[in-house]
């Protein structure tokens, strides 16, 4: 009974240790945001077999994104006391056998999304598979403080992908919805990495508390939510959403930026935030589904929306461009040019969507 017993124990904690590099919390988390993006472009529930097949090749794709993630890393993961008892630096996973699933995992991915669904849904989804793999985990990371800003890109293609299974192709929507989770990512994630800042400074990551400080990461929190919050309210109109989400987004958002305003200098409102931006998150995508499902009217018009949002958007824009072109926000081993060129990315993104959702809005008011 014990020699047979102990192979058992042994093929468990192998699976156990396959599963953990996957990191199914994160899975968890773009799967919020997968389901709700394929209700809207469906302006109903897309069915529950697609809706199965999307969360699979989803699921496979970012677990596969998030081990060979790990297989990189796993030099200064055995140096962070936040990540040293993970499945690589234990070496209760080789590295070949560690990158072989992975791909595995992202190309399975790929094959679900293209079959079960639409090809631009599984192109998406090798695009997030390398973005996350070669722009954030080899480029970003290790370089410059705009690692999590940039990076956080792959974390948003989910919404992308729901949309695209769906429909076959991309507008607006799923690109406003991708923003939402692209900008409010940094304070999000700075938030967390404020409670690791001495794993961060020890593995030499330079995320931006480390380089910049309690106050700068604070204050840049605070100009990304209000940015979030702009351009949540944008969806609005160029979803033709009702009033479930409009004064959801609009509850929350408040809600947001009071709570990024909080913090200020005080630590130990960090991680407060942290939980508070996922509820945030969950509720104003769960809000865009149930609002397409019960399909409520309109509150206010669209004009009313698009105003308040390119204003908040616009503020918060442009106090992050005088904040994070700042040499005090730039990485040790980062030129003033790259510093500039990372910053106007993420900046001008906004300031381009919101211009072509004002278009957008004002072809449907034309039509």
């Amino acid at each position: 009974m014990t020699d047979t017993a102990i192979p058992d124990r042994d093929l468990s904690s192998k699976v156990r240790a396959y599963v953990e590099m996957t990191k199914p919390r994160i899975i968890e988390l773009l799967l919020i945001t997968t389901i709700p993006a394929m209700v809207v472009a469906e302006r109903g529930w897309p069915g529950w077999g697609l809706v199965l097949l999307v969360l699979v090749g989803g699921s496979l794709s970012a677990g596969g994104a998030n081990v060979i993630n790990q297989v990189y890393d796993r030099d200064i993961d055995r140096i962070m006391n936040r990540t040293s008892g993970r499945p690589l630096p234990t070496n209760r996973v080789s590295p070949r056998a560690a990158t072989v699933f992975g791909l595995v995992l992202g190309l399975a991915g790929f094959v679900v999304l293209a079959v079960g669904s639409t090809v631009l849904a599984g192109v998406l989804s090798l695009v997030a598979f390398g973005f996350y793999v070669l722009v954030y985990t080899m480029l970003l990371k290790r370089s410059t403080t705009q690692n999590i800003v940039i990076g956080g890109a792959a974390g948003a293609v989910p919404a992308l992908i729901g949309w695209a299974a769906v429909t076959g192709d991309l507008g607006v929507a799923p690109w406003v919805m991708f923003a939402i989770i692209f900008y409010w990512t940094p304070p999000h994630f700075w938030a967390l990495s404020i409670k690791y800042e001495d794993d961060y400074r020890r593995a030499g990551i330079p995320m931006l508390s480390v380089i910049a400080g309690d106050e700068v990461t604070f204050r840049e929190i605070l100009f990304y939510s209000v940015v979030t919050v702009g351009v949540s309210l944008m969806l609005v109109p160029v979803a033709h959403l009702g009033w479930i989400y409009g004064v959801t987004s609009a509850v929350l958002g408040v809600w947001l930026v009071a709570a990024a305003i909080r913090l200020k200098s005080d630590r130990t409102r960090a991680m407060p935030f942290f939980g508070f931006s996922n509820l945030y998150l969950a509720g104003l995508f769960l809000a865009m589904m149930v609002d397409r499902l019960v399909d409520v009217p309109a509150i206010g018009g669209s004009t009313i929306w698009m105003v308040t949002a390119t204003l908040l958007v616009g503020i918060g824009g442009l106090a992050v461009i005088a904040s994070e072109v700042s040499s005090h926000a730039r990485g040790p081993r980062v030129s003033r040019f790259r510093q500039l060129v990372e910053v106007a990315i993420t900046a001008f993104f906004a300031f381009g969507l919101t211009w072509v959702a004002w278009l957008s809005v004002a072809a449907d008011a034309s039509v």
